[in-house]
């Protein structure tokens, strides 16, 4: 390890004060998914579970393919109305779009071992939306 700076000398001395234990930042908190990356993996999921192309769900939901393959990647925040339209191309409800990024949002963020054993540990498992 190489001394950003050199150490200081204390006052009456001509040494350098003792170097004390480097210790490790601490590690950053796991980061929450973004609900436009669950949205668009449930989408992306969905659409090619039927064997449909981009072009073909776009166009069912009169979106342009350029903005639906960006909802598809979490690039773009859609619209209510966006994502209502591009579930409904695939069959879906917006409420089923809305549970399904929920059911991927607990499976990203519950550790894998109370999944394992079928029980959370959190006291609400569930999705609130409200008008």
């Amino acid at each position: 390890m190489i001394p950003l700076r050199p150490p200081a000398a204390r006052p009456g001395t001509t040494g350098p004060v003792s170097e004390r234990p480097v210790t490790a930042p601490p590690e950053p908190a796991a980061r929450e998914p973004l609900l436009r990356d669950l949205v668009g993996d449930v989408l992306r999921r969905e659409r090619l579970a039927q064997e449909r192309t981009l072009k073909d769900v776009a166009d069912t939901a009169r979106i342009s393919m350029p903005y639906l393959s960006e909802v598809e990647r979490g690039r773009k925040e859609a619209s209510s109305e966006v994502l209502a339209a591009a579930a409904g191309a695939l069959g879906l409800g917006l409420g089923d779009l809305l549970s399904l990024a929920q059911g991927e949002l607990v499976r990203r963020t519950t550790p894998r071992s109370v999944r394992s054993h079928g029980r959370s540990t959190a006291p609400y498992n569930g999705l609130c939306l409200a008008a």
